[in-house]
C-alpha cells in the first residue's frame, strides 16, 4: 500500500468514527468528578454571580483575543465594574483557531487575562467550543457590526469545515489539551464548559448555511472532547450547559441533552424565560444530584431579569451567570428578533441584554443597586 493510499485510508476511517452517534462509539472509561467530589468542591466556592463576558471592542472571541485587538487596559476597566457589583466569575469564550494562530502567544495572553481577572477577586469559565452563530470562522480582521442586528459577528468553533473534516480533529484535540493542559491546575480559573449549545442549528440567524449532519457529527464528537479535556487530569470541573427540551425526567432527553448531563461534573444550563420557568428547570435539574450552575439568563423582553432571578437562584445556591456586561460591537443589547427586522431607525423599547453602557454607566440604575444587593458588596 502507497504512503497517499495509508493516509487516505486512515482519513475515512477516522471519518468514520467520528460520524458514528456518540453511543455507538467506544468510551474511554471516564473520570468524571464523583457527586461527592462535585459537591465539596461547589462548597468551597463563593456564590458564582457574574456575566459572559466579552469587551465592548470586540465583536467576537476571535477579535478579543488576537494580538492585535487583544485589548488588557480596556478589559482591566470593565472587569473592576464587574468587581464593583460583586461578581465573582465570568463566563467567557476561547476559539480553537487562536490555538492554531499561534499557540504560544494565545497562552500567555490567557495568562494576562486571568491576571486582571485575579486582580479584581473573579474567577472565569472558559468555553472551550461553540455551536452558535456563524459557521465559517476566520482569522485575521473581524468584519464590523452588521447596523442594528444582534450578534452579527459572532462565529462557531470549530465551526463547520472542521466538523465536516476529521482530519481537523487531531488539531481540535490538540488545541483543547493545550489549553486545559496549560490551565488545568491554574487556581486563578473556575471551570471549563466543553461545549456551548452542541445542538443549536441557528435557525434564526445561519440555519440555511449549517451543515445537515452538525447535530450528528457534534454528538460524535462531544464526549471525545471532554475525553481530551479530562487526559490532562484538570482541578477544574467540566460542563456543558443543556438549553432546550425536557429535562423533567432522564427518559425524556434528548440525546444531546443526555450526553451532556452524563459527561459534566457540574450540571450548567441556560434559562431566558420568567422565574416560574426559571425555578421550575432548577427544580428538574436538582434531581441529577450535582451543583447547578445557570451559565445564561437574563433577557428582559422575555420576562428574564435580574430581579426576578437572582434571588430563586441564591435561594436554591445555584450560580447565576447573565448574558451580557458591556454594550459594543456585540450589540447583544438589541433583541434576537433584530436578525429579521433590524433596528436601523430606532432603539429597541427595551435592551435585551448588557448592563452598562459603553462607558460604564449603567443601563438601569435600579439593576446594579439589586445585583450589588444580592452579592452582599456594599463597599
Amino acid at each position: 500500500m502507497t504512503q497517499r493510499a495509508a493516509s487516505l485510508l486512515i482519513g475515512v476511517l477516522v471519518w468514520t468514527a467520528a460520524a458514528l452517534p456518540a453511543q455507538q462509539q467506544p468510551r474511554a472509561e471516564s473520570n468524571r468528578w464523583t457527586e461527592e467530589r462535585a459537591k465539596t468542591w461547589y462548597a468551597n466556592q463563593p456564590w458564582l454571580v457574574g456575566s459572559n463576558y466579552i469587551p465592548a471592542d470586540a465583536i467576537n472571541e476571535l477579535e478579543m483575543w488576537q494580538a492585535g485587538t487583544f485589548d488588557p487596559k480596556r478589559i482591566d476597566m470593565e472587569l473592576s465594574w464587574a468587581e464593583g457589583l460583586g461578581m465573582t466569575t465570568m463566563r467567557v469564550f476561547l476559539h480553537d483557531l487562536l490555538w492554531k494562530q499561534d499557540s504560544e502567544g494565545f497562552k500567555k495572553r490567557i495568562d494576562a487575562f486571568l491576571e486582571i481577572c485575579d486582580k479584581h477577586k473573579i474567577r472565569p469559565l472558559f468555553v472551550l467550543f461553540d455551536s452558535c452563530w456563524d459557521p465559517y470562522p476566520h482569522l485575521g480582521k473581524q468584519r464590523a457590526p452588521s447596523p442594528g442586528v444582534h450578534n452579527s459577528g459572532w462565529v462557531q468553533s470549530p465551526g463547520d469545515n472542521a466538523l465536516e473534516d476529521a482530519t481537523q480533529y487531531p488539531r481540535l484535540e490538540a488545541y483543547v489539551k493545550g489549553i486545559v493542559g496549560a490551565f488545568g491546575h491554574d487556581k486563578r480559573v473556575l471551570a471549563w464548559d466543553v461545549w456551548n449549545e452542541p445542538d443549536n442549528t441557528n435557525d434564526n440567524g445561519y440555519g440555511l448555511a449549517e451543515s445537515p449532519r452538525k447535530v450528528r457529527l457534534v454528538l460524535a464528537l462531544l464526549p471525545q472532547a471532554f475525553e481530551w479535556a479530562r487526559a490532562e487530569k484538570p482541578e477544574q470541573p467540566l460542563t456543558s450547559g443543556v438549553w432546550h427540551g425536557d429535562w423533567s425526567a432522564a427518559e425524556n432527553l434528548a440525546p444531546m441533552a443526555k450526553e451532556q448531563l452524563d459527561l459534566s461534573d457540574v450540571i450548567s444550563f441556560h434559562n431566558y424565560a420568567p422565574p416560574a420557568d426559571f425555578e421550575q428547570h432548577v427544580l428538574w435539574l436538582k434531581q441529577y444530584g450535582r451543583p447547578l450552575i445557570c451559565t445564561e439568563y437574563m433577557a428582559r423582553p422575555e420576562k428574564s431579569t435580574f430581579q426576578g432571578t437572582l434571588p430563586i437562584a441564591k435561594k436554591y445556591k445555584v450560580g447565576a451567570i447573565n448574558w451580557g456586561f458591556a454594550a459594543g460591537k456585540t450589540q447583544t443589547y438589541l433583541p434576537w428578533d433584530s436578525w429579521e427586522h433590524p433596528y436601523i431607525d430606532r432603539p429597541p423599547a427595551l435592551w435585551f441584554h448588557e448592563i452598562f453602557h459603553e462607558d460604564g454607566v449603567p443601563y438601569l440604575p435600579t439593576e446594579v443597586v439589586f445585583i450589588r444587593k444580592m452579592t452582599g458588596k456594599t463597599d
